[in-house]
């Protein structure tokens, strides 16, 4: 009977120390804000009484560049540069800039995100969709980036809860600070419940231009840059984030985006 009593409590034991090590797997990343795209201890509850960002002096800004609140909005990300743009079309034509934004952090160095917990922010284009959005966020407002796309998930890369946040503190995430959030926050927003379908969100290592590319030639990421390079160009040259879709590991774009085999890059739809 003892040996049996002994065997039952090591037994007791070991479901313990699991149950231990499988909280605190969910403790860290809810302590600190990155389960905060769900609804749960990361977040912060929306009351009727919580203070609400008064869009009355974005609406002006907007409104003197030509612009109005809910028109089509496209967000850009220059890691080395530390730069955030948002951009706009007024009444479906070409996108312009309306305002750029310090990043106040970001983790991790230039190049892709390749595996959850490698602490690195993404790089590619992606796209964000209504159900992306997260008011509740602990790190103020955020929306979800949508890691991986199916460009990252052709190649294996694993991560998740990567967002453009508030705040000014990042594992794996774009962080922008509170105030800067609220507007961007609030474009993003206003487009999407106006009718975009999704949001296109293009993230680079830096500004892609032929010398920026020619400096890093000894970089393994050159050819990955040189893909992105193309779907940057082709926005540059026509005022209008191009189609994409992932093929056989590589990104492709416009009319190629619909070829046989292609994976159209989409938000939570």
């Amino acid at each position: 009977m003892g040996r049996m009593n002994r065997a039952l409590a090591g037994f007791v034991a070991g479901l313990c120390l699991i149950g231990i090590l499988a909280l605190g797997g969910l403790v860290w990343p809810v302590a600190s804000g990155y389960l905060s795209s769900l609804t749960g201890p990361g977040d912060k509850p929306i009351t009727p009484d919580a203070p609400r960002f008064d869009r009355t002096a974005l609406v002006g800004e907007l409104s003197a560049k030509g612009f109005m609140l809910g028109e089509e909005a496209h967000v850009r990300i220059f890691k080395r540069e530390h730069l955030l743009e948002l951009w706009m079309a007024h009444q479906g034509g070409a996108f312009r800039l309306v305002k750029s934004y310090a990043i106040c952090t970001y983790s991790g160095g230039l190049g892709p995100k390749l595996a959850e917990g490698d602490r690195q922010a993404p790089e590619g284009f992606y796209r964000v969709a209504y159900k992306q959005l997260n008011p509740n966020s602990r790190h103020h407002l955020a929306f979800n980036l949508g890691f991986p796309n199916a460009f990252d998930r052709e190649l294996g890369r694993t991560g998740s809860f990567l967002m453009v946040h508030g705040g000014c503190s990042s594992i794996g995430c774009f962080a922008v600070g509170d105030a800067q959030v609220d507007e961007i926050y609030a474009v993003v927003e206003a487009a999407l419940a106006k009718g975009q379908p999704e949001v296109d969100v293009s993230i680079f290592p830096f500004r892609l231009t032929d010398a920026a590319l020619t400096a890093e030639a000894g970089s393994s990421w050159l050819p990955f840059w040189q893909n992105l390079k193309q779907g940057s160009d082709l926005f540059d040259s026509t005022g209008t984030p191009p189609r994409v879709a992932a093929c056989k590991g590589t990104y492709v774009f416009n009319a190629d985006a619909l070829g046989p085999g292609c994976t159209p890059i989409t938000g939570w739809v």
